[in-house]
């Protein structure tokens, strides 16, 4: 089994990186570089030209158009947000060119959730508009096309449309590895290619600037020309090249010479890097062939004799989807040696364009610290920086990094709940803590003024309540934020404290920036360690009260607790000289914050930690990159994950518990295909058997970590006594735990008092 010595350093580094301080540091929003000469350098691609060195990463625009496919007022304003902010050069979602071919692309009835270019004419006043909405403020927009999902598609396509996913060859279907993906035949494959050729002469006469091709994190287009993915034995596509290479010369011949194409791939699927031994399993052991880096570079080179421009490459797959979607844990500019080694090779090579141009390299993933990204551009690691959710979080980033506004920047904070969870889930793309992100179209940035002044108290300053209190004083209204203790931030407090949840604490540092700004603000007054009590509420006569008062935890009463040294998740994260002298750690509770304290624990305080977790999964409905991450990391660090084990009582410096050791038991450790959504049912999964035993496990220090249970009480108290005219409950102490439901509430109810 082939394996990469760089690819293998990087990822055996990506658990622990967090003990280098520079590293960490790297990834906090400094300025000590400005002005920012190097990313506000203009560039050239073929013959266009780019005014920065700013890429808005593509991010699926999914239910983001008319069922039609054609583009939408939500798309377009979405995207001219990011025009507006001041990026150079903007890149759309997946737009599929294989309607027809591809069943996992379509829904019933010839619908779509994705956008499309190829459906008819009333498909393009749509990409038009889109394209002069973007031109108004100076960027320049590339289209993405996909030739399809294949088999990392929704295999609903077998219920729905009778129909197995498609591949390049008989392929495990990613989500359901039961169903197998069949293979496309050639005469398929070359009417993909004739489509890419239309979508791109389409895309040209609709003024968009250039085609950009989605052939990376193991989609259709590298099933083809991966030979991981791609095993066929004969016929023209049994060379895996030869798809990629057809298709961009289809697109070269339709669009003429001077028209950008781009290509996005990885420089390696990582799989056998990160599995090992465990390649052996059945969803994984027909991909252990993938591209090594001489490989991919020797295909990149081909690419562009063909007529390719520009490259962005990151590394991984669906199969280990930490990687091409990086979450909190990742480091900050965790791909720049991949760039910096793609960039040195075709330098020294002297590898031009056919525009006789150097073939610019753009970096990826977690790149949204202004520092870092300069860093990486004057080091000469690549040429372009791309954003991707840096952008969904605060489309005034560029410009801001531009005037030197850094503080004012609002962090992404890598939990992947809205920009990939929520459309995972049925949604669209949203963000965490940018509220407006995909409602442009029906919220403008600024509030509009109250038309009546009201006093307004909001109780709480985690990131409801900040959120809702600032942008009620920005409408005028008279605002008082109280909190109960002297710190801003509620449970992102604890939950930054772990150094892999730096983006975290960056989003808790700006919420007190935000709330220390409008305290220059006549109509902002901020009480901390004041806690709103009944009579209280009653003296300060508020018009309106928004309760924000958060969650709190869930303590079972389980038997003998006193006899075992039991402390809670969030106070201990808050108070770490609790763990002193302790050596073995039992968390119970396999949540995200469970899994996440036990992460701290074993990597920066060197316990030997065990999880307890009464269901099958441990953190179900967390995002799929961000899930396989702790856990994979926690397996090679030796934690121990229990699933289906229930805590009885405690004992003497031990917990009683009961395991079902049923070989009908999920693997808790297995990464490499996702939870299915709940209201998906897969009729193949085998159904879960009892065989359980009572087990002793002794620790000297048990973390609870089961949950929390909204704080409303006083709410509910407030509402009975009538105290104010209007009064709302929102965030934690309405439901979830999720900052962007919290942030969510706080906008909606503030816009409208």
């Amino acid at each position: 089994m082939k394996t990469d010595k760089m690819i293998t350093e990087l990822i055996d580094g990506y658990g622990n990186w967090f003990n280098d301080d520079d590293y960490l540091n790297s990834g906090k929003m400094t300025k000590d570089l400005y002005p920012y000469d190097f990313i506000f350098k203009p560039i050239d691609i073929n013959r266009i030209k780019v005014k920065n060195r700013i890429v808005m990463a593509p991010m699926g625009n999914i239910s983001m158009c008319d069922e039609t496919g054609r583009p939408n007022d939500q798309m377009i304003d979405y995207f001219v947000e990011r025009a507006k902010g001041g990026v150079g050069l903007i890149t759309t979602g997946l737009i599929p060119i294989s309607q027809g071919i591809d069943p996992t692309v379509v829904e019933p009835g010839e619908l779509s959730y994705f956008p499309r270019i190829d459906r008819s004419r009333s498909v393009f006043a749509g990409w038009r508009d889109l394209a002069a909405g973007v031109h108004n403020y100076g960027a320049k927009i590339f289209i993405q096309l996909t030739p399809g999902l294949g088999r990392v598609g929704n295999p609903q396509c077998l219920l729905t449309l009778k129909k197995l996913p498609k591949s390049a060859s008989w392929n495990p279907n990613f989500y359901i590895p039961e169903i197998p993906s069949s293979p496309l035949s050639d005469r398929q494959l070359k009417k993909i290619i004739k489509n890419a050729g239309q979508a791109s002469a389409d895309a040209k006469a609709a003024n968009i600037d250039g085609v950009y091709l989605h052939g990376h994190e193991g989609y259709l287009l590298e099933q083809l020309t991966n030979p991981a993915f791609n095993r066929r034995k004969t016929g023209r596509y049994s060379d895996w090249q030869a798809f990629g290479l057809d298709m961009v010369r289809e697109i070269r011949d339709r669009v003429g010479p001077d028209y950008p194409i781009m290509y996005r791939i990885d420089l390696s699927l990582a799989l056998n890097e990160t599995y090992g031994d465990k390649m052996d399993n059945k969803s994984l052991r027909k991909f252990k062939d993938g591209r090594t880096i001489e490989m991919t570079l020797d295909y990149m080179e081909n690419l562009v004799k063909e007529g390719v421009d520009i490259f962005d490459v990151d590394l991984g797959c669906y199969d280990n989807w930490w990687l091409p979607h990086p979450p909190a844990g990742m480091p900050p500019g965790c791909f720049l040696e991949v760039s910096k080694l793609v960039k040195d090779y075709f330098k020294e090579r002297g590898i031009l364009s056919n525009a006789g141009k150097e073939v610019p390299i753009v970096a990826v993933g977690k790149l949204g610290y202004p520092d870092l990204s300069e860093q990486a551009l004057r080091d000469g690691k690549c040429d372009m920086v791309m954003l991707g959710r840096p952008l969904l979080a605060d489309p005034y980033w560029p410009n801001k990094v531009y005037r030197g506004d850094i503080e004012d920047i609002t962090p992404c904070i890598g939990c992947q709940e809205g920009c990939i969870n929520e459309f995972v889930e049925g949604g669209h793309p949203q963000c965490a803590v940018n509220p407006r992100t995909s409602f442009e179209y029906s919220m403008s940035l600024d509030p509009v003024p109250a038309n009546e002044i009201k006093k307004i108290g909001v109780i709480g300053a985690g990131p409801a309540g900040v959120t809702a209190a600032i942008i009620a004083a920005k409408r005028g209204h008279n605002v008082v934020l109280v909190e109960k203790t002297n710190s801003i931030g509620g449970k992102i407090i604890p939950g930054g404290v772990p150094k892999i949840k730096y983006d975290l604490d960056n989003y808790r540092k700006y919420l007190e920036r935000q709330v220390e700004q409008a305290t220059n603000l006549e109509n902002f007054k901020y009480l901390p360690n004041t806690e709103a009590t009944i009579p209280w509420l009653k003296e300060q006569k508020f018009d309106a009260i928004i309760f924000a008062t958060g969650s709190e935890e869930i303590i079972p009463p389980f038997e003998n607790m006193e006899k075992a040294n039991v402390v809670e998740a969030t106070e201990l994260l808050q108070n770490p000289h609790m763990i002193e002298n302790a050596k073995k750690a039992i968390v119970i509770g396999g949540g995200v914050v469970g899994c996440e304290t036990a992460y701290w624990l074993k990597y920066e305080h060197g316990l030997d930690v065990t999880v307890v977790e009464m269901e099958k999964y441990f953190m179900n409905h967390v995002c799929t990159a961000n899930r396989g991450h702790l856990i994979y990391y926690m397996e090679k660090a030796g934690v121990e994950l229990l699933n289906c084990t229930k805590v009885i009582k405690f004992e003497d410096n031990a917990v009683k518990v009961i395991q079902n050791v049923s070989e009908t038991v999920p693997d808790p450790y297995l990464t490499w295909h996702p939870i299915l959504p709940e209201n998906i049912k897969n009729p193949l999964a085998p159904k879960l058997k009892k065989e359980e035993v009572e087990k002793i496990i002794e620790a000297d220090l048990f973390v609870m970590a089961i949950g929390n249970k909204p704080r409303n009480q006083l709410f509910y108290d407030a509402q009975k006594e009538r105290i104010a005219g209007e009064i709302y409950n929102i965030g934690d102490s309405f439901r979830g735990e999720k900052v962007l439901e919290a942030t969510r509430a706080a906008n909606a109810v503030a816009r409208t008092i």
